[in-house]
């Protein structure tokens, strides 16, 4: 029998087929199938286009780092409301060309890691700027969550929405805190599963676009155009994610007990990262970035072969092709998804609110309560600043407030 082969610590990888690994990734791409897809749902993009993405960025990512590092790259929550306001402002196209300008954000912070020291990105993103951003990203989606939870329809009442998601939600809840094994890792899917069936018999769910879509379909990918208001408003907003993924990094390194800060290097895991966001925007897709989840499944099961993740990621690329997936996914009733993601959008809060104390920066001090205070304000109240057709807003604008103000006050003395 050939097989795939890796001890927890050695630094390389040796690809070999074995259908024991095949189904492990298979296993890993459905851990990190739930919020894979949610992203493309929620801010208008192709789910199938994600799926294909994510496993191109992370056969991307395994070149890159050589193999060495046993993570999945799928779509990041960060980018929902940039990526739907953008939309909304600048069209898809555009908005693809700032989505791929973002990835160049982790091609330039590679680079100053590999000519300088990780310490730099520390000096300009310290966490006492990135914290708050991260809050910004959940608070700023707080009304869409409420919205899609309490969306009445044609056939529904709002009461009946309000159940529905209050259902999705409670199941996701119980499954993360109370489950256990593999069961704990899909609380999401867990959560949308069971709004979808309550959903059933209510009326909620409409199957016509299913019977029409086709069992094979290529995906609908789409080519950018260049717009540098779009590429001014996403550039910024990938500061916090290239950031928080040093945290992924080592969070993997400490389950799988190798520093992978030092090999491959967290300059080529950026870079891995920046690449398949590009990648992905060339073809119609979302933001790429590490998933936690399979971190977890990882710890869980004990499989470190970085291999493992090719698996997944050929995985999706063969269910991207396979027509009627996006259409059942288009049968997923809004209020379903509005529960799950009071959830969700509530964790985003809660990371930025964790870093900021796992700082053990004093928040009372002057300054430190102008940067917090000043980036909370700007983003949440929905700042926006226009010249012309260019506007930067929300969270892009509190991002760079945030960087400039970091550099520019004085340090004041400690009481």
């Amino acid at each position: 029998m050939i097989k795939t082969t890796q001890d927890a610590t050695a630094s390389s990888t040796v690809y070999r087929f074995r259908l024991q690994d095949f189904l492990l990734g298979a296993q890993m791409l459905f851990v990190a199938f739930g919020a894979l897809v949610l992203v493309p749902i929620l801010s208008g993009l192709d789910p199938n286009v994600a799926l294909f993405t994510s496993g191109l960025g992370t056969l991307c990512f395994q070149l890159v780092t050589g193999g060495k590092v046993p993570v999945y790259l799928a779509s990041s929550f960060a980018f929902i409301a940039p990526i739907t306001l953008s939309i909304e402002k600048y069209g898809l196209a555009a908005t693809l060309s700032g989505l791929a300008a973002a990835g160049v954000v982790y091609l330039i912070l590679s680079l100053i890691v590999f000519w300088g020291d990780s310490g730099i990105i520390n000096r300009f993103l310290p966490t006492i700027v990135t914290g708050p951003v991260i809050m910004v990203i959940g608070l700023g989606l707080a009304s869409t969550a409420v919205d899609m939870a309490t969306n009445a329809g044609d056939n529904y009442s709002g009461a009946i929405a309000i159940g529905v998601a209050a259902i999705s939600l409670l199941v996701t809840m119980l499954t993360a805190i109370t489950a256990r094994g593999f069961l704990r890792l899909v609380p999401i899917l867990a959560g949308i599963f069971a709004g979808y069936l309550v959903s059933l018999p209510l009326g909620l769910v409409d199957f016509s676009p299913i019977a029409q879509a086709p069992w094979l379909a290529f995906p609908r990918f789409t080519a950018p155009q260049f717009s540098l208001p779009a590429i001014l408003f996403m550039m910024p907003l990938a500061f916090a994610p290239a950031i928080e993924h040093v945290g992924y990094v080592l969070a993997i390194g400490a389950v799988t007990i190798n520093d992978y800060l030092r090999d491959p290097g967290i300059h080529r895991t950026l870079l891995g990262d920046g690449i398949a966001t590009t990648l992905a925007a060339f073809l119609g897709g979302p933001p790429n970035t590490t998933y936690s989840e399979v971190t977890g499944a990882v710890a869980l099961t004990r499989v470190f072969n970085p291999a493992i993740m090719t698996w997944a990621a050929l995985s999706a690329i063969l269910l991207s092709f396979f027509g009627k997936l996006g259409a059942i996914l288009q049968t997923i009733p809004v209020p379903v998804m509005g529960g799950i993601l009071i959830v969700l959008f509530g964790t985003v809060v809660i990371v930025g609110m964790i870093s900021l104390v796992r700082s053990s920066e004093d928040l009372l001090q002057p300054r430190n309560i102008a940067i917090v205070g000043i980036i909370l304000m700007l983003g949440v109240g929905g700042m926006s600043v226009k010249a012309g057709s260019f506007a930067l807003e929300g969270i892009g604008l509190s991002s760079i407030v945030g960087v400039l103000l970091n550099l520019l006050l004085p340090q004041g003395k400690k009481v």
